[in-house]
């Protein structure tokens, strides 16, 4: 009977691992903080001075072009698609941007609405060089990427599970294993309308954790490793693209837009 219970329980574990939850915790203050960074795109074409195309012509399965991220109706949007004529080539093309100026501590947060084809997918998170580095990293505390949402699933995919967003961390150094990279998934949450509706998806970084939110709504918090990264870190919007790409390309386009990306800080020199 015991042994019975056990595998009940292991199988119930596995489940509620795979079901995405709904945010249910606090909502969002943001009393002490100041926006020290707004970019509602609402110009003819994305500012430079201040994001980078990142990862230009970085080849996955495909690649990475500033030709794939443009400025409409006041909103940034990163497009992938098949190209025969690419600038690099025949192949899958996607985009990304990042923040020139890297930021520690705060709260950043993202309105945007996410693609909904499969294979490729939207994302916003942090990123130190250091993340991946078992000796820079130091378990997170001297760099982490900290994925405030990934929008993977799919609508191919059935019930809730087509309609979710993850959160998580990565870093290394938090054992003896210099080749591993540590991850703590901080959540899977279900998002109604995620593909049709704008949402908003936010991180606040504090000395102590890094706390998640929906909507305005928190939806986890951890402080995974050994601390949380003490150095800035790179802001990231990014159309993702897989290492295996399952659609096929006569015709296939799928687009991630964003309203804006702002930030706020409780000292505006951190």
């Amino acid at each position: 009977m015991d042994r019975i219970i056990a595998w009940i329980m292991i199988i119930i574990t596995a489940v509620h691992a795979l079901l995405p939850v709904v945010s249910h915790g606090a909502p969002l203050d943001l009393e002490g903080y100041s926006l020290v960074f707004e970019d509602a795109f609402d110009g003819e074409t994305l500012d430079t001075d201040v994001w980078y195309h990142r990862g230009e012509g970085e080849r996955r399965c495909g690649y990475n072009a500033a030709e794939q991220v443009r400025l409409e109706d006041g909103k940034a949007i990163l497009r992938a698609e098949y190209l025969e004529n690419g600038k690099y080539g025949a192949g899958w093309y996607t985009g990304a941007i990042a923040l020139r100026q890297k930021y520690q501590n705060g709260y950043f947060e993202i309105s945007c609405k996410c693609n909904q084809d499969r294979d490729f997918w939207s994302a916003f998170w942090l990123q130190s060089g250091n993340s991946y580095d078992h000796e820079l990293s130091a378990g997170g505390v001297g760099g982490a990427e900290v994925d405030i949402f990934e929008a993977m699933e799919t609508k191919y995919l059935p019930g809730l599970l087509n309609r979710s967003v993850k959160s998580t961390v990565y870093c290394n150094g938090t054992d003896a294993l210099p080749e591993r990279i540590d991850r703590h998934r901080v959540g899977k949450y279900f998002v109604k309308d995620l593909y049709s509706t704008f949402h908003t998806f936010g991180l606040k970084w504090t000395p102590e954790e890094y706390i998640f939110y929906i909507d305005g709504v928190e939806s986890g918090r951890t402080s995974f490793g050994k601390g949380v990264s003490t150095v800035p870190e790179e802001v990231i919007v990014s159309l993702e693209i897989p290492e295996k790409i399952h659609s096929h390309p006569d015709g296939f386009s799928t687009e991630f837009e964003v309203e804006y990306v702002k930030i706020w800080q409780t000292d505006p020199a951190n």
